[in-house]
């Protein structure tokens, strides 16, 4: 059998976006996220759907390339996790550890260094649901690894740098209740609460997460409704495009995708007309927006351009990506 037969059996999905009921919202962020390689924050009440939509994010995203597949085959063999009688892992990781984990479980670490889960959703998808639930330790030693795409493990006598090159997916309640903004139920928290929930995600682990995008719950109508939007495979394809667009782009340099652009890149990439400059710098008062929020935005404005083979990003690029910057509005 050779290695396309291989990809061909075993790497398919059995979950599939078609079975996703309403949350348009959602889904379209999501296809960004994955076409550019952005990070997402998911906010919404328990059972509006963001477990649902994350555990399906590996089916829209392309194959693994096969250095990539041998990347991700060699991880999972040092930790111990290659399944019997499988020589390559095919499918893109998707990963789900318990808001529990300690920091040594997530980045990687122990006496004789293994790899954490940052290193094991390598090329592919690292869920953190109940993502406030986290201990704080734990989110802040996030940050560099999602800079870099690796992270290094120093122990007295080796140091070891593993691969961690993924796309993270937050999800959190809106507030302690959990209904705050919600179309029915009024939020009980007092301001006081809901201010130190919020402040359990820091600043800097915001600003290096892309894509902040609401998960209301799903109204009667949309309850009733059987499902019936586009299947997996059909994102996919837009995806795949946008991808390809983005390697050739940065053929002969070391990022592959729009969410890894250094400021070089941005300046070359990412040329903003006046009227694009006005709205950003608009969003910049009301938004309260960093530097790094600032680059955020017109790196998936990129990737939104791309997803519609647009050469220039245009002020209607710019305007969803700063959409999708919907919780900074709510920033204490």
């Amino acid at each position: 059998m050779d290695l396309a037969e291989i990809f061909s059996l075993n790497g398919k999905y059995d979950l599939d976006f078609s079975d996703v009921k309403g949350q348009e919202q959602a889904r379209r962020a999501l296809e960004v996220a994955v076409a550019g390689g952005h990070n997402v924050l998911m906010v919404g009440p328990p059972g509006s759907g963001k477990t649902m939509l994350a555990r399906r994010l590996p089916s829209i995203m392309p194959e693994l390339e096969v250095e990539e597949a041998v990347e991700v085959t060699r991880i999972y063999s040092i930790a111990g996790l290659l399944p019997s009688g499988i020589s390559l892992l095919t499918r893109r990781p998707f990963r789900k550890p318990h808001h529990t984990i300690s920091e040594v479980g997530l980045v990687g670490g122990g006496r004789f260094p293994r790899p954490g889960e940052i290193s094991l959703s390598h090329c592919g998808v690292l869920f953190l649901d109940e993502l406030t639930e986290f201990r704080q330790s734990a989110l802040e030693a996030l940050r560099q690894p999602l800079e870099d795409g690796e992270v290094s493990v120093s122990r007295s006598l080796i140091t070891v740098t593993f691969p961690a090159r993924f796309i993270l997916i937050g999800a959190m309640n809106p507030c302690p209740c959990g209904f705050r903004g919600d179309r029915s139920i009024p939020c009980q928290c007092p301001e006081n609460l809901y201010r130190q929930y919020r402040h359990k995600v820091s600043g800097p682990i915001l600003d290096r997460i892309d894509i902040h995008i609401p998960v209301p719950r799903l109204t009667r109508e949309e309850l009733l409704r059987s499902p019936g939007g586009e299947g997996s495979e059909i994102i996919r394809e837009r995806v795949k495009r946008a991808t390809d667009i983005q390697r050739k782009r940065f053929v002969d340099q070391r990022i592959k995708e729009n969410s890894g652009m250094t400021q070089n890149q941005l300046r070359t990439y990412c040329k903003i007309s006046p009227s694009g400059q006005e709205i950003l710098a608009q969003a910049i008062d009301k938004l309260r927006i960093s530097a790094r929020g600032l680059d955020r935005i017109l790196k998936v404005a990129r990737t939104i351009a791309d997803l519609e083979d647009a050469k220039a990003i245009e002020l209607p690029h710019l305007a969803e990506a700063i959409q999708y910057r919907s919780w900074d509005r709510e920033r204490p």
